[in-house]
């Protein structure tokens, strides 16, 4: 196992090299060497010794969807407030000392909040070269020992350890089998470890979910939004023993909206414009359950 892991690495780091990819790596090698304070709060504050002007390193890395960041006079105004999301969970979980995996880790806003909470390891997981470039720019700042693997949740049962705390945040809705995925993220975790995850969701009693024909909210690839009875026996039939429903919340502007730092539309343009209780599709617009699960 360990070696085909391997020889995965190997293919996914190939992707840097990509002619879309390796212009914003090389542009990473001219960031210059400078003396940095953080601050981990809601917006990630970096106060640098430095007097360039970062912004047009930034806009290259376009477009932000997880922040915010700020780095001297630079605010990096991501499409999502993250912080509403991590302050949401926060209260329900102690990270001290504990190895911990965020899967669909983006560019790194949740681990790099993770910091404050001194825990004894974070790795994230994620396929794409551009959240990782993304993630080195802050890094570059931020100093940390955060891993950052090219990976899907798809590997972490092959992965060389095994986790005390997973966080698989707006990923699953995105998986064509997910009790699949669900059993995934079970093996990767330890005895006694926790799973915090959420979906999207569909009010209602009974154990069904939704299944878009298309699209959901213009996204092609959300295949299942259940209820919360049904994600609930999802995770029991994954083989997680304890489920515990956390918050439902309905996303609206002030968590996700559109900003000079992305490009295309946001979920102002996903909901229909007479109705906003609706997507544009006439489903239910968007709501999210967050559960934490125990092996």
């Amino acid at each position: 196992m360990k070696s085909s892991l391997e020889e995965l690495r190997k293919t996914r780091q190939k992707w840097l090299k990509w002619k879309n990819t390796a212009p914003l790596r090389n542009m990473l090698k001219t960031l210059p060497k400078v003396e940095t304070e953080v601050s981990f709060d809601d917006v990630i504050t970096i106060k640098t010794d430095s007097k360039e002007d970062f912004r047009d390193r930034a806009k290259k890395l376009m477009p932000w969807r997880k922040g915010p960041f700020k780095i001297d006079e630079l605010f990096i105004d991501s499409e999502w407030q993250s912080f509403k999301k991590y302050n949401l969970l926060k209260p329900y979980f102690n990270l001290k000392d504990r190895v911990v995996a965020d899967v669909g880790c983006n560019n790194g806003y949740y681990m790099f909040r993770m910091l404050k909470d001194e825990p004894k390891e974070i790795v994230g997981f994620d396929p794409s070269p551009l959240f990782l470039t993304q993630f080195d720019f802050i890094n570059h700042f931020v100093k940390s020992d955060i891993k950052y693997e090219l990976l899907g949740v798809e590997h972490l049962e092959i992965y060389e350890k095994k986790f005390d705390t997973i966080l698989c945040l707006g990923v699953l809705y995105h998986r064509s089998d997910p009790i699949s995925t669900i059993k995934s993220l079970k093996r990767a975790l330890n005895k006694d470890g926790e799973l915090f995850i959420d979906t999207f969701m569909i009010d209602g009693d009974d154990d069904i979910c939704l299944t878009p024909k298309d699209r959901y909210s213009k996204i092609p690839n959300i295949y299942f939004i259940p209820t919360i009875s049904a994600f609930k026996n999802w995770l029991y039939r994954a083989g997680f023993k304890s489920v515990e429903v956390l918050e439902v919340t309905k996303t609206d502007s002030s968590e996700q909206r559109k900003t000079e730092w992305i490009e295309g539309e946001s979920l102002g343009d996903f909901l229909d414009r007479d109705n906003p209780n609706l997507t544009v599709e006439g489903y239910p617009a968007p709501k999210r359950v967050y559960v934490k699960a125990m092996v």
